[in-house]
This record gives structure tokens, C-alpha cells and sequence, in this order.
């Protein structure tokens, strides 16, 4: 039975429900509120957003906007392109995409103040649909306290299906998501309460107007006839003249074709004026005024609707990002909120819903706006690269913490040159000497330039100096090698000559030589970290940023090609104090009632790129990422099961036979190349799949098939096909069963 069937039972089953009870509190004594607080939504509805153009123009232009959105899905902080919640949010029903889900909940809050989403689970499974209920028909059931005692779901009077509320937590089946309202405890108020006035008004004009033209338009009053008789007696129009009358003002007067046509009256006529003109009431401003103040309230920009003369923005893209930073974005954050309440906890993991701001078209231009500020402020010397870095939501990286100011300023005031400006240097012994002779040729600022820092440091490693440092040059930030540009200068000229300090390794005060023999932290498997690395990238996603990768990259290169450049020895240094300050991530493992999740294995992975073993020991560590794989990989086995099962009944023998058969032929043949090879499980998915197809979907069936079970088999040799050849000859089907390495496979 589908979910919205019980709404149109005529027979209501009485239902027994259990609530806890909650705390009662004096202020919300409030057991006798049974009323409809939305009773006005039909009104709302129709005399606004169906016979209100602004109203209709406002929003839709919200709705539609909200709507179009992107909504991500994340475990902890990790942006996930498959998960059973997207596949809900992108089709939430048989009937609605997520499109047109989202479009109508917003137009439900901006008409109502109300929108109720209701999921087809009553328990703390996760659904696998969400429905719309129209506002009207909720009446809410107040309790003994601020909780509500029960949603009801009420048609023409009948009470068709109750939702109670758990009277500790507040969940319920049903989820209500409100607009702020100040003298209601339980529903929202809509924008439109506030413009009722302006609503009736703008109607009652177009009204009047319609009106005008169809009785007349000008003049309208009241025409009098004060006949007489022969002997001057008062006396009346025959019901003939009056017809006559009548149909002569008619076809003279009447109608718009007639607007503004004088009148002309002779004999006992006499005209009086009764209502005032179009020009008196001056309707054109009256409508304009109320159509302004009617986008105000939905806070929708009247330009954005076509209203004559509202230019309040000065360009049309700043009224739209004015739409979206007032009225949209706090919408979205308002639903995703609520959406994280309501949907997120059914799932495992830390798993949330997040509106991609940054997607929307509109804010292209704030965000140019802040990258030049960004930008001038690391130019101007007020932030570091760093600094900059953090507001644009990037990463921090290595060097970034100083500050740099252009080589052209200098103090004011300082305008006049003294004679020692100009003075020559001299050696030690006083003697003048040149510039040239005594500091060598300058070196040129744009031999050595770079966009990136790496590039920088790979030059670096070739003159035997370790860090970039960075310039501008035409605006433009470019990296060079070294830490300073004295001692790029000094290398290059030769006259670069090495210290004999203290190498303060493995630890201050120590001089021992850097390298990770003499380092007080083991090295972690680094076969096993690259297995990990290329076979389970999400996995290796989970822990560590940008400088872990960088770290995994140098300290392998270190040891597998034997280099042992000024930057890798400064990494090897850089590792040794991050191991001291990470050395105790993953304790938490020690607790055997800890069960490892992707989302709390970042230390483990982080100690992993650093090639660090942490307090848990290499074994330990292992296992709990092996424990990690090994779940991931059983839940993909029981999703792949239990869509099996609601599709087709298990394998029969004959067909299970006859796919071990096909795999075996397949991997003697191909089985050896990269990407082509394939398991008996696989093809019985794709197999299964296929009797789902045939039962479900029989029209995409070809005339000739005669059996499920031959339509089955025809998918798998298809499957085989696209896995030998990379190609479909008809539409692609099955991505996700690809083997991994497979080009067309989605498991990437």
C-alpha cells in the first residue's frame, strides 16, 4: 500500500499510542489548543498566490531559486558522491523529482509559514520516500507541554491519520518546518500576513478597474430626466423610453471602446458625477505602491519582479545577490538545518547535509569581491599568504606565515638625500671600492621565477638550498628558491659558504645527522600506506591534509630513489616534531568497545603519510584501517544483497552455474589485464538486476525474449562485453559492478 493510500481510506483503523511523558513547564499549559491556526492558508492560496501576480512572482522567484541549490551530502567533513540519502533527496517519491520536492516545500512556507515533510518509516529506519502534506490539512494537537501531542492529518472534518510525537525527544514521523511566528506556540506565519492589506488592495484596484471598463469606464454617475407635460406637470418614462434609453447610453458608452467618450445631453437631461475617476484615485501609483511594499514582505527586490520605477539596486545582479544573501541563503540554512534534524540521524556515520553556497551563480561576483581583498591585503603587506589562504577556505601551506610588502615604499617625509647616500663602501681596511666590485653582479629577480612553490623547491634542491621565497612582479606572486633571496644570491655568485651549526636532530640539542635511521619515531610500512593509497582512496581522504601528501610524497621519494635534498632533509626534521605533537592519535583504539568508522581514523591515516608509528604499533594500526576496509566492503556486499532480494529471488542453480562458467571463461581470457577481471558475485548482480528489469520495466524488453531468466542471461554477456571492449552497444547500465579499475567504473 503506498503512503499517501491511507489518506483516501474511508475507514480509519484506531491506532493505541504509547508517549512518555515530559517535563510539564506553567508557561506552556496549553492541553485545550486544538484549533487551526492556518485556517486563513485557503485564502493565502487563492486571493494571493493564485489571482496576485506579485505574490505568484515572489514566490516563485524564491522557491524556484531555493530549489535549484546544490545539497551535498558529508560524513564528518568528507563530500560523498553516493549515499543512500542523496539518492532520496534526488528523487524523494514516485511522483516528484527533488526539483520539484524542494520548489514546492519552499512555496508551502512562503504561502503558509508551514511546510510538514512526512517519511514513509515510522520507526528509526531509513526511508526510502519522503511526501509533501498541504498545510491546511494539518491540525496540530497540543499537549501538557511545548511538545506537541500529535499531528493529524484532516480532511473534509475526518481525521484520516494521527502522527503522534514523542513527548521526550519531539520526533514523529511527520516534520514541521515553520517561519517564525510571535502569537502561535505551534504554527508559522506566512509573509503574506503582513501584506494582507497591500494584497487586497492591489486586487480590489485591478477589480475596480475591470469594472470600469466593463460598465462604462468615464463617465460614471447617475443620469436624471425631469420631463414635462403640455400644462408643465412632472411626468415619467413609458417602460419604451426607458428601453430605448437605455440601449442607446449602452451601445454610445459602454464598454472600453467607448472609454472617455463625451456625452452629450440635451432636453431634461441632467448628469451628476457619483465615483471618482481612474485620474482621481490615481491607480496606477496606488497599484505600483502596493505592489512594492508586497515584494517587501517576501523580501524579494520589486526590480527583480518588473515593478515600474523600483530601480533600488543599481544593476539587476545586485539585486539578485541582495535576494540571496537576505532572503535565500537564511531559507536554505533554516531547511538544512531542520533536514539534519530530521533525516541524518537514520544513518551511520557523521553524516549532514550542506547547501553548496559557493554554486550559486549569483555569488560569483561577492566572491571576486573578497579574493581582491584577499589578494590586496597579501600585496599590501597587511596578511600573510596564509591569512589569505584561510579566508578562501583553502589550506595553509609551508612559508605562508609572513608578511611581504612591496620593495617600492618608503617613510614619508624622507625626501632629501645625504651625502653618505651616495658614498661608496669600503672594505675593511677603509679603502673605497664600487658597488659591482664589492658586492658582485646583482642577480636578476626574474631568472629564477615560478608559479608554484613546488617548482620552486625542485630548483631549490638543484643549487643545494632548501624553502621558496616569493616576489611580485606586475601583481603577480611568483615563488623562488631558498629561504631568502640573499642566500639565492649568495649561491649562485659562489660565495655561499655553509655554517657549521648544531643540527639539533633528532631533538634540540642533539647533533646527530638528519636522517631517519636517527629519528626517534619507527617507520610505518610504506608498501602497506601505499596499497592504501591507491586501492582505498577514500580511506587515505580520511585523515591528514595537503602537507601530510606532500610529506608521503617526499619521504618515499627519499627512501625508495635514495635523494637527500636540502627540502627533503627539512622534512625529515619537520617530521620528527610532528610525531612528537601526533604521537598519541588513534588512542582512543585502545578501548576495545572503540569500533574504527571512517570518520574516526584521521590520526591513524595522518601518522600513516608521515610514515610515523604512533602509540598504537604498526599491528594495531593496521588492523584498525583493515577493520575499516573490511566493513565498508561488507556493507557494499549487504546493499548489493538486499537489492538483490527486493528485486528477484536468489539465484537459481542453472543460472549460478552457468555465471561461474562465464567468469571462468572470462578471466582465462582477459582476467590478467588491468580492470577486466570479474567474480561470480558480480555477474550474479548484474544478473539479478537484469530479472528486476524484466518484471519492473517490461517494455524495454526486445519481442523475441521469451523468459526473465533469458533476458537476465543477455545482460551479463552485454556486462561482459562493455568490461572486455569498454564500450555499450546500447545504453550504459551497471557502472557501479565495473571493476574498479575499470575506465567506465563509478566506484572511482
Amino acid at each position: 500500500m503506498g503512503i499517501l493510500d491511507i489518506f483516501f481510506k474511508q475507514k480509519k483503523q484506531d491506532q493505541k499510542l504509547d508517549r512518555k511523558d515530559a517535563p510539564r513547564i506553567m508557561i506552556n499549559k496549553l492541553g485545550a489548543y486544538n484549533k487551526m491556526s492556518n485556517k486563513k492558508y485557503s485564502s493565502y492560496a487563492d486571493e494571493g498566490y493564485n489571482q496576485n501576480a506579485i505574490v505568484h512572482r515572489s514566490v516563485d522567484i524564491i522557491s524556484i531559486n531555493a530549489s535549484s541549490v546544490k545539497l551535498d551530502v558529508f560524513d564528518d567533513d568528507i563530500k560523498l558522491d553516493n549515499h543512500e540519502l542523496i539518492t532520496l533527496l534526488d528523487r524523494p517519491n514516485p511522483l516528484q523529482s527533488g526539483q520539484e520536492f524542494f520548489t514546492s516545500l519552499y512555496s508551502y512556507l512562503m504561502i503558509s509559514g508551514n511546510t510538514y515533510i512526512l517519511r514513509d518509516a515510522d520507526d528509526l529506519r531509513q526511508p526510502r520516500e519522503l511526501y509533501l502534506l498541504r498545510p491546511d490539512r494539518i491540525q496540530i494537537k497540543a499537549g501538557e507541554t511545548i511538545i506537541p501531542s500529535s499531528y493529524d492529518y484532516v480532511v473534509d472534518v475526518k481525521t484520516l491519520k494521527s502522527y503522534p510525537v514523542d513527548q521526550t525527544t519531539g520526533q514523529s514521523q511527520l516534520k514541521q518546518i515553520k517561519l517564525f511566528n510571535p502569537v502561535d506556540d505551534y504554527y508559522g506565519c506566512s509573509p503574506m500576513m503582513s501584506s494582507a492589506y497591500n494584497i487586497d488592495q492591489h486586487n480590489l484596484a485591478g477589480i475596480h478597474n475591470v469594472a470600469l471598463l466593463k460598465n462604462g469606464a468615464t463617465p460614471s454617475g447617475m443620469l436624471k430626466f425631469n420631463p414635462r407635460d403640455e400644462a408643465g406637470e412632472s411626468t415619467t418614462l413609458t417602460d419604451d423610453q426607458r428601453a430605448r434609453l437605455l440601449e442607446d447610453l449602452e451601445f454610445r458608452f459602454q464598454g472600453s471602446h467607448n472609454s472617455g467618450r463625451p456625452l452629450l445631453l440635451e432636453g431634461d437631461f441632467d448628469y451628476t458625477q457619483m465615483g471618482l475617476s481612474p485620474k482621481d484615485m490615481d491607480f496606477l501609483e496606488l497599484s505600483n505602491m502596493s505592489a512594492r511594499e508586497i515584494a517587501l514582505s517576501f523580501g524579494v527586490p520589486a526590480q527583480l519582479i518588473g515593478i515600474p520605477d523600483a530601480q533600488t539596486y543599481s544593476n539587476m545582479e545586485t539585486a539578485k545577490l541582495s535576494l540571496y544573501e537576505e532572503t535565500i541563503i537564511p531559507l536554505l540554512q533554516r531547511v538544512e538545518s531542520d533536514l539534519n534534524e530530521f533525516l541524518a540521524p537514520l544513518y551511520d556515520g557523521n553524516i549532514r547535509v550542506q547547501y553548496d553556497i559557493d554554486s550559486i551563480p549569483a555569488m560569483a561576483e561577492k566572491r571576486r569581491q573578497i579574493y581582491e581583498n584577499v589578494v590586496g591585503g597579501v600585496q599590501a603587506g597587511i596578511l600573510t599568504r596564509n591569512e589569505a589562504r584561510e579566508r578562501l577556505g583553502l589550506e595553509s601551506v609551508t612559508g605562508g606565515d609572513e608578511l611581504y610588502i612591496p620593495s617600492n615604499l618608503f617613510p614619508i617625509g624622507e625626501t632629501q638625500e645625504s651625502s653618505e647616500d651616495n658614498a661608496k663602501p669600503v672594505d675593511v681596511d677603509g679603502a673605497e671600492k664600487d658597488f659591482k666590485e664589492m658586492y658582485g653582479e646583482k642577480a636578476r629577480v626574474d631568472v629564477d621565477t615560478y608559479t608554484t612553490e613546488e617548482e620552486a623547491e625542485r630548483r631549490a634542491d638543484q643549487i643545494g638550498c632548501a624553502g621558496t621565497h616569493s616576489h611580485s612582479i606586475d601583481g603577480q606572486t611568483v615563488y623562488m628558491p631558498c629561504r631568502t633571496h640573499g642566500e639565492y644570491e649568495a649561491r649562485l655568485s659562489g660565495r655561499y659558504q655553509e655554517e657549521d651549526k648544531q643540527t639539533n636532530f633528532p631533538q634540540s640539542g642533539d647533533d646527530k645527522k638528519i636522517s631517519l635511521r636517527n629519528s626517534n619515531f619507527p617507520l610505518f610500512d610504506r608498501e602497506f600506506a601505499k596499497t592504501i593509497k591507491e586501492e582505498h582512496p577514500d580511506i587515505w581522504r580520511a585523515g591528514g591534509n595537503i602537507e601530510g601528501n606532500r610529506s608521503y610524497r617526499l619521504l618515499t621519494d627519499h627512501l625508495d630513489n635514495d635523494k637527500e635534498t636540502p627540502t627533503i632533509l627539512d622534512k625529515i626534521k619537520e617530521r620528527e616534531a610532528w610525531a612528537s605533537r601526533h604521537f598519541e592519535d588513534g588512542s582512543q583504539f585502545k578501548d576495545p568497545d572503540t569500533s574504527p568508522t571512517l570518520s574516526n581514523i584521521a590520526g591513524v591515516v595522518a601518522q600513516m603519510k608521515w610514515l610515523v608509528i604512533g602509540t598504537l604499533g604498526e599491528r594495531t594500526m593496521k588492523d584498525v584501517v583493515m577493520d575499516v576496509i573490511k566493513k565498508r566492503e561488507d556493507k557494499r556486499y549487504q546493499d548489493d544483497e538486499d537489492e538483490d532480494e527486493t528485486k528477484a529471488p536468489r539465484l537459481t542453480a542453472k543460472a549460478k552455474k552457468g555465471i561461474e562458467n562465464k567468469v571462468k571463461d572470462h578471466n582465462e581470457k582477459h582476467g590478467n589485464k588491468k580492470g577486466k577481471r570479474v567474480t561470480v558475485r558480480m555477474l550474479s548482480a548484474v544478473y539479478v538486476r537484469g530479472i528486476g528489469a524484466y518484471r519492473t520495466n517490461p517494455q524495454s524488453v526486445r519481442s523475441n525474449v521469451q523468459s526473465e531468466e533469458q533476458w537476465a542471461m543477455a545482460r551479463v554477456n552485454a556486462f561482459l562485453r562493455a568490461v572486455v571492449t569498454g564500450r555499450f552497444s546500447g545504453g550504459k547500465f551497471d557502472l557501479d559492478l565495473l571493476p574498479r579499475d575499470h575506465p567506465l567504473s563509478s566506484k572511482k
